[in-house]
């Protein structure tokens, strides 16, 4: 869990920073790339999203391996409900290890996890960006700064002390959202304690014991509760950093509290 959201919240990041860049591009087609990315993701369903996705990619790669690897195939890729493609193709492959097994099912997760919430994230950032005074950019762009010095150095470092009350929720969104690791096939700690707290599972049939997964799930809840609190207090004082000299009315409350 803690591996994915160390991966996925700045790369779910990068994603909504540039979804949120060509969403508010000048040249129009990148512009309707970037809306259309942050509407048709967040109003998807993330379950939904997170099957099919996850399927859709695997298979792609699969399709194009078949396709470089396997010239002379002749029968139907797709048979039915089947998708059937040559050995060589196989993504991993059979005679892989075990351990790149759950690398590729990881980085699928991390990846899926990342287009999800980088949407919700551009949807914030690109919010953030509208709300830094347009005067400022037109005062910078007067005193001889070019558009992307101006983008740089006057809108990003301002809009974060807007964008993160949004990233805030995202993160704790992001943090719940783990368990759904399990519906990508990845052991999360969810499925761990219901795994070690049941009394009848494969994996241990040399240690017997009663049904201990109401105490596991205790202590999963007592780990989230702990695991949210000191994600506010952190993010409270980035809010206060952020806010240091900043025309907003946190940044006015620490100028009179001054």
């Amino acid at each position: 869990m803690l591996l994915l959201l160390a991966i996925t919240a700045p790369t779910a990041l990068l994603f909504g920073f540039g979804g949120a860049m060509a969403a508010r591009a000048r040249f129009a087609p990148l512009s309707w790339i970037g809306k259309a990315y942050i509407a048709i993701v967040r109003g998807v369903p993330d379950i939904a999203f997170f099957l099919f996705f996850v399927i859709a990619l695997d298979q792609g790669i699969e399709y194009l391996r078949h396709r470089i690897k396997c010239p002379d195939w002749e029968a139907a890729v797709r048979q039915g409900n089947d998708f059937v493609v040559c050995d060589a193709a196989k993504m991993p492959l059979n005679t892989a290890d075990q351990w790149v097994h759950e690398i590729y099912g990881f980085t699928l997760a991390v990846v899926t996890f990342a287009i999800v919430f980088g949407a919700f994230a551009a949807n914030v950032l690109f919010g953030a960006m509208r709300a830094v005074p347009r005067a400022q950019i037109e005062t910078a762009e007067a005193y001889g700064m070019t558009h992307t010095q101006a983008f740089w150095r006057i809108l990003v470092p301002q809009m974060w002390t807007y964008a993160l009350p949004g990233l805030s929720n995202l993160w704790m969104v992001l943090i719940k959202a783990t368990p759904l690791l399990f519906l990508l096939g990845v052991e999360d700690i969810v499925y761990w304690a219901r795994e070690l707290g049941g009394s009848k599972t494969e994996r241990f049939t040399d240690y017997p014991h009663g049904d201990w997964r109401m105490q596991y799930f205790f202590g999963l809840l007592v780990f989230y509760l702990a695991f949210t609190k000191v994600s506010e207090v952190v993010l409270e004082r980035l809010s206060k950093r952020l806010s240091r000299g900043q025309a907003t009315l946190a940044g006015e409350a620490q100028r009179k509290a001054a």
